[in-house]
């Protein structure tokens, strides 16, 4: 609490429903000045709803707002902005070809001439720089800036229009765990002056770290609020999903087979020939999973897609001793199913699913062609189709199971599983599967989970890409580390710590020299 008990934030009866569905409900919650306060819940909890209502992105259907203890009226950002209210978004809103000073003075700018508002900027940032631990040059593109740094170019901006509360959604989606503790200090002696801080995140691990209470939310309602000191991470994920949630990966030890999946020297160029994969090698075994960690943007992606088919490559891959060919006839991703390669992709919007499309449509996407949807020659069997998605929809707990439901109109953890279920059930050789859990709710991670285990289990090969450490480290079996498109080594996950993981995925070498 602060020191005079005093609320920076408290809500009152707040609702609000999109036509039947109501996102929130009647919720209440009290946020004393000087703290940081977490928040959390599942995929369709209504987190981000309520605080876009407090950030004026949304109009609440009922309940009142309160700030520093007075009634305020927050119809749009400006007039949280106003309010003393800043927020910091999971995908950031910066110019990325303008300089930092240039980003913290958009939208603030005052008077007519920009050099005067560039010239105070510039001593203000000075400052908040020096106190905050948010050293940053002000001259800098902001596109030559690492991920964190950009992160901290957003925390200036809200600084700069003197932001006495910030919130910051799922703020470590991605940091390495140095710039995520860099962050926490930040946040830290954000606190010790005064400001007032709310924190979305999933990761129960930091909000136990970071937070001084946290308040759980459930199918649009406040289930409780609790001071992080007096709680554990295993109460929290009860209260979040209603049910005991076991944590922690249970799986027994590899027992590694025959080379499945051999790599060498693949090199893969962007479309800008800009070189993304820079001489990987490495194989996986039968009854394997090799985990890739790495900030997102080192060559994972690349990495996935061109053993998905999905972009040319050079070098020699081969599946079970055969070459696959890495541009030309038989490099798409069609051929790679048939040889054996199921695939899961990074992005289950743009490439894992057809939004439109209904659960059953989705679940035919690369397989169409297999003998058990085929009528005949001409036409797919639609009814066995349908049949096949509810059998797979009850193994994998997709609900609603519905298999004539559009794939919008599902949560993305069920998105989610409509993907793994489809790639899954294939019976493949090898799994490639890229963040398997982004934006899935702790529930359907604790799933998702125990089915890649099952897959390994039966003795398939997979390739699992996360920038999620706590997931690399408790389902690898081995452990490779990917840094500007090469691999920096490999661990066993246990023999090494999420420091030294780190330090490689920051370019360091374990000498701590740069690679």
């Amino acid at each position: 609490m602060a020191a005079d008990g005093a609320l920076a934030i408290e809500l009152k009866g707040i609702s609000k429903a999109f036509g039947p569905v109501q996102a929130n409900k009647d919720i209440n919650i009290a946020v004393p000045r000087g703290t940081i306060h977490g928040i959390i819940g599942e995929n369709g909890a209504g987190k981000s709803t309520l605080m876009s209502i407090l950030y004026g992105f949304y109009k609440a259907d009922a309940g009142q707002i309160f700030i520093g203890g007075k009634l305020t009226a927050i119809p749009d950002s400006q007039s949280a902005i106003r309010a003393g209210i800043g927020m910091v978004f999971q995908h950031f809103k910066l110019v990325q070809n303008f300089t930092v000073l240039e980003n913290v003075v958009l939208g603030a700018e005052e008077g007519q001439l920009l050099n005067t508002s560039l010239a105070k900027a510039r001593k203000v940032l000075e400052a908040l720089s020096r106190d905050y631990e948010l050293d940053v040059d002000p001259d800098a593109l902001v596109e030559d800036l690492s991920v964190g740094h950009q992160q901290r170019v957003e925390i200036l901006k809200a600084l700069y229009r003197q932001a006495e509360i910030l919130i910051l959604d799922e703020p470590t989606g991605v940091l390495t765990p140095a710039e995520a503790d860099h962050l926490f200090r930040i946040l830290k002696g954000l606190k010790e002056q005064g400001k007032t801080i709310i924190l979305i995140t999933h990761k129960l691990r930091e909000i136990m770290e970071a937070t001084d209470n946290v308040s759980v939310m459930r199918r649009g309602t406040m289930v409780a609020t609790v001071k992080t000191a007096e709680t554990s991470p295993e109460q929290l994920a009860e209260l979040m999903v209603g049910r005991k949630v076991l944590l922690e990966v249970e799986k027994k030890p590899a027992t590694p087979g025959a080379v499945v999946l051999k790599v060498e020297d693949l090199r893969v160029n962007d479309e800008h020939k800009v070189e993304r994969l820079k001489g990987v090698s490495f194989e996986i075994r039968a009854g394997e999973i090799l985990g890739i960690a790495g900030v997102a943007g080192n060559g994972q992606s690349e990495l996935l897609a061109a053993l998905g088919g999905m972009m040319r490559a050079t070098g020699k891959v081969t599946l079970n001793g055969a070459d696959l060919p890495l541009s030309g006839k038989g490099s798409d991703g069609q051929s790679r199913r048939r040889a054996g390669i199921a695939h899961v992709p990074e992005d289950r919007h743009h490439y894992g699913l057809i939004l439109d499309f209904t659960a059953w449509e989705n679940v035919a996407f690369g397989y169409f062609n297999e003998p058990e949807y085929q009528k005949n020659a001409l036409f797919m069997d639609n009814e066995a189709l349908r049949a096949d998605t509810a059998r797979k929809m009850e193994k994998f707990d997709v609900r609603p199971p519905i298999p004539g439901l559009a794939a919008k109109s599902f949560s993305g953890g069920n998105q989610q599983k409509i993907v793994v279920a489809r790639e899954m059930e294939q019976n493949p050789d090898l799994l490639l599967v890229g963040q398997p859990t982004r934006g899935v709710d702790i529930g359907a991670i604790e799933f998702i989970h125990n089915q890649i285990i099952a897959l390994r289990d039966a003795g398939k090969a997979v390739l699992l890409v996360s920038v999620e450490l706590d997931e690399i480290m408790s389902l690898s079996d081995r452990i490779a580390v990917m840094f500007d498109g090469k691999l920096m080594g490999f661990r066993d996950p246990e023999k090494t710590d999420e420091r030294e993981l780190g330090m490689l995925m920051a370019g360091m070498t374990g000498k701590g020299e740069a690679a």
